[in-house]
């Protein structure tokens, strides 16, 4: 092949691997659930949705903390019953020392 041709290669490949990175820095995928084109495709499309919709919020509600915290934020408290505004502005992070009734208590 000519020189230009596997350069044009490299530099598709190349933008693959920056897709890749972005996808391991921003949505959090470490590894696929399935192995099938249309696993991979549901796992990526549910992760830049999710990613989209914590963006739109916090520009909605002009957040400070980065999304990356957000996500963080989000994660922990997954099966919290609270508002999404009340999580991220009035989080307090030494909660766990402060609620001790969360916690399973083996030892009395």
């Amino acid at each position: 092949l000519p020189a230009l041709t596997i350069a044009q290669l490299y530099r598709s490949r190349w933008q693959i691997e920056l897709f890749f990175k972005w996808i391991k820095q921003h949505l959090r995928i470490k590894s696929f659930f399935g192995t099938s084109e249309n696993a991979v495709k549901s796992q990526i499309w549910i992760a830049v949705s999710v990613y989209v919709l914590v963006a739109i919020m916090k520009k909605q509600f002009d957040l400070q903390e980065s999304l990356y915290t957000i996500l963080q934020i989000l994660s922990v408290n997954v099966f919290e019953k609270v508002p999404f505004y009340q999580l991220v502005t009035e989080r307090d992070y030494n909660q766990e020392t402060r609620c001790p009734n969360k916690q399973l208590n083996l030892f009395d």
